[in-house]
């Protein structure tokens, strides 16, 4: 981009300013230009850019008032446009003034500047863009009706299609869609889509949802991923496979697991629920889930038990000498070192220990190795000092 693209009446304009300004000014003047349709943000950032450096250029001022137009800063646009105004003396800014004076909330202005004399200097383009902007000042009034009669014109019965033609008839199809008449409005929809070759309207949409047709985007991925949760809906979760365990610890029989390894835990809260010891390794097979943790001698022998299960079972014992022996603990629980000393006090975040340096200064560790010292040796008796 060089700003040779812009065009010869605002190159003109630009003659007035040093080269090298000019060149910058019209640089920022098409990106503008390029971008006010796609990201009319940044084609904002532009307009201010080319606005700071020349703001007594008529097509600067212009363009800054288009790009916040775009942007919805309609007071911002209405200032710029009335300074554009000024500095041409032309008026074919007046119908989106206009338009400006109903984004701000003055619909009534806008009505009264459609019947201004302003509007007869106008083109047929500026005409009819006039006639649209009063015609959505109607609506904006609650004046549906008047909106469809401030429409019907020459230019729209005329069969010739206009650059203006398109947006034209897609208002006339919208009013008479509000005010209750859809097979009229659904034909101009159709009279709109034959017009509108670039697109510029949305009147195929809006022609297929009066027709019951719905579009889906192919490429769009959120759409599969709608379809695809619309379709685990419909299907439901999937049943529990036979033989795996709930939450209770059970098949899908209604049996019960031998716990294992993991059930370990639950199986020790049984066992000292009942108040009774299972003395033996870690390695002993558990109790079968529901059996009684004590079982007495005339049990033990009728019951037949696999080789090695019998020793975790004593027999005879009474409650209270079961209850008072204690097993040995294991090597899967080792039983924590009590320390001696009592632990001191965490020391603040803040804190940092200070480190012996070269001038013998006494650290942090020696000095809690000292104090415990003292607390295990007691206090020392008086030695006659």
């Amino acid at each position: 981009m060089t700003g040779e693209e812009i065009d010869k009446a605002v190159k003109q304009e630009l003659m007035s300013l040093p080269r090298t300004l000019a060149e910058d000014v019209a640089k920022n003047l098409v990106m503008v230009a390029r971008l006010l349709d796609e990201d009319p943000e940044q084609a904002y950032g532009y307009a201010k850019v080319a606005l700071r450096l020349a703001s007594r250029v008529p097509s600067v001022r212009e363009a800054a008032g288009f790009a916040a137009y775009a942007t919805e800063k309609y007071a911002e646009a209405l200032t710029e446009f009335r300074a554009a105004r000024r500095m041409t003396g032309l008026q074919h800014l007046w119908p989106v003034m206009a338009d400006c004076e109903r984004g701000l909330g003055r619909p009534e202005k806008a009505l009264a500047m459609a019947g201004e004399p302003e509007v007869q200097q106008l083109d047929k383009a500026g005409q009819v863009e006039m006639r649209l902007v009063a015609a959505g000042a109607r609506r904006d009034m609650g004046q549906a009706d008047a909106a469809v009669v401030t429409l019907q014109s020459p230019e729209l019965a005329s069969n010739s299609v206009q650059p203006w033609t398109a947006r034209l008839r897609y208002a006339y199809a919208d009013a008479l869609l509000e005010v209750g008449r859809e097979e009229e409005a659904r034909q101009w929809f159709a009279k709109t889509l034959d017009a509108d070759q670039e697109g510029v309207t949305n009147a195929s949409d809006r022609l297929a949802l009066l027709d019951g047709v719905e579009f889906l985007d192919a490429l769009d991925p959120d759409a599969d991923l709608e379809d695809e949760e619309d379709e685990r809906d419909e299907a439901g979760a999937p049943e529990a496979s036979p033989g795996v365990s709930g939450t209770d610890g059970g098949d899908a029989s209604g049996e019960t697991d031998v716990p294992g390894e993991a059930d370990a835990p639950r199986g020790a809260a049984e066992s000292a629920g009942t108040g009774a010891a299972l003395p033996g390794d870690a390695g002993d097979e558990p109790l079968a889930s529901g059996s009684s943790a004590a079982v007495s001698g005339e049990a033990a022998e009728a019951r037949s038990e696999p080789e090695g299960a019998a020793s975790a079972v004593s027999p005879g014992p009474s409650a209270s000498a079961a209850e008072s022996s204690v097993p040995e603990p294991g090597p899967s629980a080792p039983e924590p070192e009590r320390s001696v000393v009592s632990p001191a006090p965490p020391a603040s975040p803040a804190f940092v220990a200070p480190v012996e340096g070269e001038d013998g200064d006494v650290t942090a560790s020696e000095s809690e190795s000292a104090a415990s010292a003292e607390e295990l040796e007691g206090p020392r008796e008086n030695d006659g000092r």
